[in-house]
């Protein structure tokens, strides 16, 4: 598929027309966008826990970080937050982004991604994304770089890895960091390394249709140890828990703190997730190769990121760049399928105004991108199902 289309007004009247279809409902013979995964271990383990002495930070949240980091082969200790955003206001803290510090994002990613920089006071530069994977394009980022420029920011869309190396090297060339926003990425591989341990900061998510689920949750994983310990004090008002409960600690608060910790509660479910974590990822992938055998001759359609052999899909998503993308979503939805474009360009949101630039490459695109149903509630039937309604033609 090529795309030939003239670039978009800087208007969302083009895409408003899209977003009059309503959820479908969870009958037998509709196939849903999104269903969250909660294994029966998983709910076992919970009322165990509300049994337990330890409901909200305990000794459970200990040990899912342990386990997380040994499931997915990373040498660093991870910090268990209370989401993904607020894994990502952490790692910007502790990146020392400060009012006036310019940082460089991705301009298509879910609104969390740049959202608490302005709790910072940061300027934002908003990065054009790369048309065949929808992920930053490190040569446009290398276009937005500056001397006021404090961190360069990055998310694996749909669980694709970004071009990591091209990223690094422009991060460590400028002496900042790079932050990695791996919410749908958990497990993905970068030339054989597991997202996660590759860059100074990384976050995941496990939001209610993620991987895995602990109702919300997120994880932030730093490289050096100050920055484990610091993003330990913040999640709980500043405060030194590990002094506290050893009696050495005492009315002495130094930097703003906030509420981000996890509760043992969903650090419960979270472990019991862990166990499945190979299987439900497994299982992703196999739906998306039959998108991705099904869907790659037929007309109008290209599936996003298919063919890179350098990194390894975690499978959150399967999206497509599609012709008439708005006739496509209705006949999906005649025959009891959903899709939506889930995500959309961030230097749209009037809550970012005065932050917009040049992005060509999502001009072009936007009005292409579709996401289709990719779950656990999910046969390999049923994707089958969606390919034959979209081979049929719109």
């Amino acid at each position: 598929m090529r795309i030939t289309a003239p670039l978009l007004p800087s208007t969302r009247d083009t895409c408003e027309a899209e977003h009059d279809l309503p959820l479908l409902q969870p009958d037998e013979g509709s196939i849903l966008l999104f269903r969250p995964y909660v294994p029966e271990s998983a709910i076992r383990k919970v009322v165990e826990t509300l049994r337990s002495r330890w409901v909200g930070q305990g000794p459970l949240v200990d040990e899912f970080e342990r386990q997380f980091a040994s499931t997915l082969g990373l040498p660093y200790r991870p910090v268990a937050v209370g989401s993904g955003t607020d894994a990502l206001h952490l790692a910007y803290i502790l990146a020392d982004v400060k009012p006036g510090d310019e940082v460089i994002v991705p301009v298509f990613s879910c609104v969390a991604t740049a959202m608490p920089l302005l709790y910072q006071g940061a300027r934002i530069r908003f990065a054009d994304v790369q048309p065949e994977t929808l992920n930053i394009d490190p040569n446009h980022v290398r276009t937005l770089v500056s001397e006021r420029t404090k961190a360069i920011v990055c998310t694996h869309y749909g669980g694709l890895p970004c071009d990591m190396d091209e990223l690094l090297d422009i991060s460590r060339a400028l002496g900042v960091p790079c932050i990695e926003d791996a919410s749908q990425a958990i497990g993905a591989t970068y030339r054989g390394r597991p997202v996660g341990s590759l860059s100074n900061f990384t976050i995941f998510s496990f939001q209610a249709v993620k991987h895995i689920t602990t109702g919300d949750g997120g994880m932030l994983v730093a490289q050096r140890d100050p920055h484990v310990q610091q993003a330990r004090r913040l999640r709980w008002f500043g405060i030194d828990r590990v002094a506290k409960q050893d009696g050495r600690w005492g009315d002495d608060i130094t930097e703003v703190g906030y509420k981000y910790q996890m509760t043992d509660v969903a650090a419960a479910m979270g472990i019991a997730a862990l166990q499945e974590l190979g299987s439900i990822i497994d299982r992703r992938r196999q739906l998306l190769a039959v998108y991705r055998n099904e869907l790659r001759n037929a007309s109008g359609i290209r599936l996003v990121g298919d063919g890179l052999t350098d990194r390894e899909h975690s499978a959150w998503s399967c999206t497509v760049l599609a012709e008439k993308r708005s006739e496509l979503r209705r006949k999906l939805r005649d025959h009891r399928i959903e899709s939506n474009q889930v995500h959309f360009r961030n230097d749209r949101h009037p809550v970012f105004h005065g932050f917009g630039g040049t992005c060509p490459n999502m001009d072009q695109v936007e009005k292409y991108y579709l996401m289709l149903p990719l779950h656990l509630g999910m046969s390999e039937g049923d994707a089958g199902r969606v390919c034959s309604v979209i081979r049929s033609g719109w």
